[in-house]
């Protein structure tokens, strides 16, 4: 099925391919420049960190609607192994067999592609079994460490959580801006709180999934007009789920990562930094959520921790 005109509208605005040279493989992660990195360090003042990641284990967030992508598989390969004779120094291995994407985790640009394409009008055919992303994969991403942004949406709708059926719009963004009394600007790394990241923590993680609040297919448009570094959010999806325009699936994710070339988070826990920018009366921080380089991955799990 083709994508709407709708989708392809909104793609010619917010493309980016050639903007940072034809040899570009980071996309937004550009706009991410020393002197945006020393202004997020400012911004720190009480030194009060909060990690934003879900932990990894076996139960986690994934409940078989994606296909190989697998909540983390932990093993013990050795337990207290005398390795160079008896008396001597034991050592505990353990290794771990995951989606990348099965947790708190980054978006390469190449995890979606459409009409054949990838970032900066690749081949999509680039991306094979052995050779992975050959452009663009998560190792390419340069350090995701900026100014952070949360835009808590369901608290400035006096919300806990926001419905399922609600996609975050262009209007409830800048609602969110004003009730932090923040405004977003070029190099910031955005967090957008829906609030579902609680059905998951309450243990219904079906519930988490579906149905789900997430961004709406306008809101590339205002990260574009931004100058957005990466945006990242507490759900399943990113995008909401059941999509908004009928059978457009994932198309937030298309004109994200393959037209504008913009990293995207999702599962991130946002409840504790939600409580502690409420508690501090400020709603920027500085954040690293160094992307893991696994070669040619298109995607990887991250531990973000913001710093205010």
């Amino acid at each position: 099925m083709a994508l709407p005109d709708e989708f392809h509208e909104i793609a010619k605005r917010v493309n980016n391919w050639g903007r940072w040279g034809a040899d570009d493989e980071i996309g937004t992660l550009n706009h991410i420049t020393a002197d945006v990195v020393r202004a997020a360090a400012a911004t720190v003042t009480s030194g009060r960190r909060v990690p934003l990641a879900l932990p990894l284990k076996e139960d986690g967030v994934q409940a078989g609607l994606i296909p190989g992508r697998i909540n983390p598989l932990h093993t013990m390969v050795q337990i207290n192994q005398e390795l160079f004779g008896p008396g001597t120094v034991a050592c505990s291995d353990d290794a771990v067999t995951m989606g990348l994407q099965a947790a708190t985790h980054w978006d390469a640009l190449t995890h979606v592609s459409h009409s054949g394409r990838i970032y900066n009008g690749r081949p999509a055919s680039t991306i094979t079994p052995h050779t992975r992303a050959r452009f663009s994969g998560i190792d390419k991403a340069t350090p995701i460490l900026s100014r952070g942004v949360l835009l808590d949406v369901a608290a400035a709708k006096g919300l806990d959580r926001l419905p399922g059926s609600h996609a975050v719009t262009p209007e409830d963004l800048a609602e969110a801006e004003e009730f932090g009394r923040v405004t977003v600007r070029a190099g910031d790394v955005v967090l957008v709180r829906t609030g579902q990241v609680q059905v998951y923590l309450a243990g219904d993680k079906h519930g988490y999934g579906f149905p789900s609040p997430g961004l709406s297919i306008r809101t590339p448009e205002w990260f574009h007009a931004r100058d957005v570094a990466a945006v990242a959010n507490d759900t399943l999806t990113f995008e909401i789920f059941p999509p908004e325009i009928e059978d457009l699936w994932l198309g937030v994710h298309a004109l994200d990562l393959v037209e504008m070339g913009m990293h995207q988070g999702q599962n991130w826990n946002l409840e504790a930094l939600s409580t502690a920018c409420a508690e501090e009366g400020r709603y920027a921080f500085l954040l690293s959520a160094m992307p893991e380089p696994f070669v040619g991955g298109t995607g990887t799990p991250v531990a973000p921790v913001a710093v205010l």
